[in-house]
Parts: C-alpha cells; structure tokens; sequence
C-alpha cells in the first residue's frame, strides 16, 4: 500500500496550487490523483482552442445538467476539465478576482480570513501582470496575467465608447480600485499560450521527488477509520489501488466531482446515502446542495463593418491567423473570444455591480455539430454583446444518482427560480440593447439576428432568455464553507465539519457566488487553503 503525507483529489485550479505549495519545502510527501490525463495537447496550449476542447471526452466530462424548467426545460451543456490544470485548462481565460465587497460579506457571514484585505496580498503574489505593479497588482508570480489592450479587435473599440454613451465608465483594471465600467479583460496567457494552473504550479511542483502526479487516476472512495480520513480509493488501467495519507487528505476536485466523492464515501444526506446501499459516515444535508451558478445570454448583431468572421471562417483566413499563431504566438488565436466586456448594476440603488458585460468581434449563431463554433463563425459580419448575472439568487443541487463512482451525478440548477433573477436579467437584456442602440454602435449596426426586434415584449423578452441563456461555467458552493455545520460543510480554515484529516480546497467552498468569472478566485482558494495546511503542520 502507497503511503504519502498529502493526498490531493485533483489537479485542477485549486489542486495545482496545493500540490506546489505543500511540496516547496520538501519536508512532505505529496500524491495527486487526476482523473483525466495530460495538459500537454495543441488545442489546450492555444487560447482559442478551446472551442475544441468543448465536448472532447478526451479532457473535458462533458457532463449534462437536468432538463430545467427555468430554461425552457432545455438540456444544459457542463463542461469540466478532465486533465491536468482542470477546469483552467479548457476556460476561456478571463482573470477576474471579483469585487472586495464579495469577500468582505464572507468574512462577515462568520468566515474569518476571507475577507478582501485578507485575500489581496495572495491574489498580488500568485500573479505577474504585465500591466505592471500598483497597490492592487503585482509582477513577478507564476501565473502570467496577459494584458491586450493593444491586441484586441478594432471593432472593441466601439464597444467601449458606447458603454461609456450608455452611463457607464470606462475602467482600465475590473482587478482594480472599482469593478464598474466597460474595459478590455485581461486574460491569463503567457507569450500566446494558456496559462492554466497546471502551467504555473503544478508542472514545476512535479519535477520535485517529493511528488507522484497520478494520471487516468479515478478516485472513488475516501477512506475512514471511525471519523477519522485516512487513504483513498482509485482507479487506474483497470485497477483498484489503495493509498494511505498520514496527515490529511485534500479534496480539490471542484464543485461537481468533490461532493460526488463525499457522497460515495458516505459523507452527505443521510436519507441519499442510505436509498444507495453506502453506508452512513457522517451526515450532513450540505453536500451538494446550494448549488449557485452565473447564467448567461448573447445578443447577436449584423454589422455593416468586417468582424473576425470575415477571417475566421474562410480558408484563407484560417491559414493566415494559424500561420500568424504558430509563427508569432500573436493574433486572433492567442486571444480569448471575449476581448472585453464589464460590469453594470440594473438599479443605480445597488451597492455594486450585479452584472456582467462580454464583447464577441464575431457571430456564432450557426452551429457546427460536436464543435463550440469559435473557429466557425457565421457568413456574415457579426458580433456579440453577452451577459450574465453576478449573484443569482437561485440554487440547486448535485447529488449521486447510484453508488457507482462511473455514473455521472444529477445536476439540477434550479435557473431562474427566483422572481428577483429574473427581474434581474429582464432589466439587463434592456441595457444590453441600450448599449447597442448609442451611436458608437448603432452606426455600423445592420440588424438586431438574435433575439431580434420582434421580441420586445417583457413576456417576450422573459421567454426569450429562458429558452437562449445558459450555463457560464461558474458553479460553486456545494460544500461551502461556514462557522456553523448545520448550514455548511467546511469552517473557515476548510476543514470537513465533523471529521477529521480532511479537508477541501476547490471553489465548492464559496459561501457564496462571486461577481465574475471563477477561476482566479478558485486558484486564490487553493493558495489560501495550503497556507492553512501548512500552518497545522508545522
């Protein structure tokens, strides 16, 4: 039987990060078990190529939500990174950390050291901004933070002026002093390749002796000793095989499969686990439940000016910008498809910005099958003015369908099943359109494609983003972390409530959603999380 000091459940934003910091020293031995396989592919180096990475069982789960009735009873696609670097290997790379006042209702939820001034000088230390040192930023990290100002499309320009024509500021950092505004993202790429956490702490955490990385390495059961956790459960090529962990096991597989695996080793919803056949080792109704996730709807646009379609999608074009990649790393494909984008609030009322604003240079409202259709777009000149919410109010839950650690487990989001959500993101199509209807915009402006001027209506418009809004790939808080284990799963320093040596570390833990996009804070999450370890095992 494998025997090692650390366990760490998978290798994704979190889990590279704990994988690095709990090996640096060489005092610990380290074993980290991937699901999936290696990051080292094409089309996961290339920024752009996560449009085929979307669906590619080779990396990516591929899971399915629940037919949801807040969606118009559709089917949503889940895609989750099945490789090393997880989740962050297959994003599409915007670096948000989220607002200062997220963090501060943490801390004051009873989660002490998760407020924003505990938190800015781990973000400031993870990364390298090439936008340059301030009191908010930092150079020097491992993880490279791109800055493309300079590189994004022509036509974001026009984005940008007519945010500002609509009320809103033009912001130079959304990582800054204020969240409001329109601005270009910063993404994180370094020399026109992904950054994924695997890149930036887990590939030099495995050139040290203390670490054996595990790939094709399913884990399926964490093991107790009364209470206490003490080795894992997995599978590779065909084979069970048992690994022991002297001084704690770390869960870091993120917000589907970390409560899945609770669940499977009998720590969950009693009632479940029992209708199962898994036996009962500690109850707790949390694990999988709260489910909360960003949704978001595109606004697609003819224009009368050449977007990226003209030279996405012929041939030619194809060859030029591939040829422009592999010689210079620069150009379309060193980008994400969002260039720029924001954050508004639907009621000056509100404290801060309850909304995000995504800007696409290109159209995709043909599909191709089996291919998110980045790479394809459509014949005609085309944009996209996207949103989603930044704190719904709705929750769901994931919870095992059987006792088999292969069966993938049901995800129910529960959309739009609040009246504020969706007088939320009424009010925020409208601005959506505000934006487009300034001059900056209006003026190479052919038509509204999607959802079209026919849809005005507020029933229209609800019924509109019903049918069209989906997932943004940001689900958290199935096992979040609270001072109180009636209402949570882990306490401030992510312990498991009611068990000992155990411990998660992945985004499953937000108390609550932030205001932006997940990965930065769920890579802050697992350097908070190994600092903690590291301060219990001194």
């Amino acid at each position: 039987m494998q025997s090692y000091d650390f366990i760490i459940v998978g290798s994704g934003s979190a889990g590279s990060v704990v994988a690095e910091r709990l090996s640096a020293s060489g005092r610990f031995s380290v074993l980290v078990l991937e699901a999936g396989g290696t990051d080292r592919r094409f089309y996961v180096q290339m920024p752009l190529g996560y449009g085929k990475t979307f669906f590619d069982p080779a990396v990516n789960w591929n899971y399915k939500a629940e037919p949801d009735p807040g969606l118009a009873g559709n089917v949503d696609h889940w895609p989750r990174g099945k490789l090393l670097g997880g989740s962050s290997s297959i994003n599409a790379m915007v670096w948000i950390r989220g607002s200062a006042e997220d963090y501060d209702a943490w801390a004051a939820a009873g989660n002490s050291g998760w407020g924003y001034a505990d938190l800015l000088p781990l973000f400031k230390v993870i990364e390298d901004n090439e936008a340059g040192a301030d009191e908010w930023r930092s150079v020097g990290g491992p993880l490279h933070v791109t800055d493309c100002s300079r590189s994004v499309h022509p036509l974001t320009a026009r984005y940008l002026k007519a945010g500002q024509e609509a009320g809103l500021p033009l912001n130079p950092d959304f990582n800054g002093a204020s969240q409001e505004g329109v601005g270009v993202y910063q993404i994180s790429t370094r020399n026109g390749r992904r950054m994924s956490a695997a890149r930036a702490f887990l590939r030099p955490a495995m050139k040290r002796k203390n670490v054996r990385v595990e790939t094709q390495a399913l884990a399926t059961k964490i093991l107790f000793e009364g209470s206490r956790a003490v080795g894992v459960e997995y599978i590779r090529n065909g084979r069970t095989i048992t690994a022991r962990a002297g001084r704690e096991i770390v869960l870091c597989a993120g917000s589907i499969n970390t409560p899945q695996l609770l669940q499977l080793s009998g720590v969950g919803p009693a009632d479940l686990l029992r209708s199962l056949g898994i036996p009962v080792v500690h109850d707790n109704g949390n694990v999988g439940a709260n489910l909360q996730d960003h949704l978001g709807i595109n606004y697609t646009f003819k224009g009368k000016v050449p977007t990226l379609n003209q030279l996405l999608r012929p041939w030619w074009g194809k060859l030029y910008v591939g040829m422009q990649y592999l010689l210079s790393r620069s150009g379309p494909l060193s980008l994400s498809m969002n260039n720029a984008g924001g954050f508004f609030r639907t009621d000056p009322q509100l404290a801060r910005p309850n909304m995000q604003l995504y800007f696409q240079a290109f159209s995709t409202v043909i599909p191709k099958n089996g291919e998110r259709p980045i790479l394809t777009p459509d014949p005609w000149p085309g944009f996209s003015i996207g949103l989603s919410n930044c704190r719904p109010t709705s929750r769901g839950s994931i919870m095992i369908r059987s006792n088999n650690p292969l069966d993938y487990p049901k995800i129910v989001p529960n959309a739009y099943s609040t009246e504020q959500d969706v007088a939320e993101m009424l009010a925020a199509v409208k601005f959506v359109r505000r934006i487009a209807s300034m001059p900056a915009m209006a003026e190479i402006i052919e038509e509204e494609v999607l959802p079209g001027p026919s849809i005005a209506s507020d029933e229209d418009l609800i019924q509109d983003f019903r049918k069209r809004s989906g997932t943004v790939y940001h689900p958290v808080s199935t096992c979040r972390m609270g001072p109180d284990p009636s209402g949570s799963v882990v306490d401030p320093r992510l312990k498991v409530h009611g068990l000992a040596g155990l411990r998660i570390v992945d985004a499953s833990i937000f108390p609550d959603n932030i205001s932006g996009n997940t990965n930065a804070p769920a890579i802050m999450t697992g350097a908070k999380g190994a600092a903690m370890i590291l301060e219990d095992h001194k």
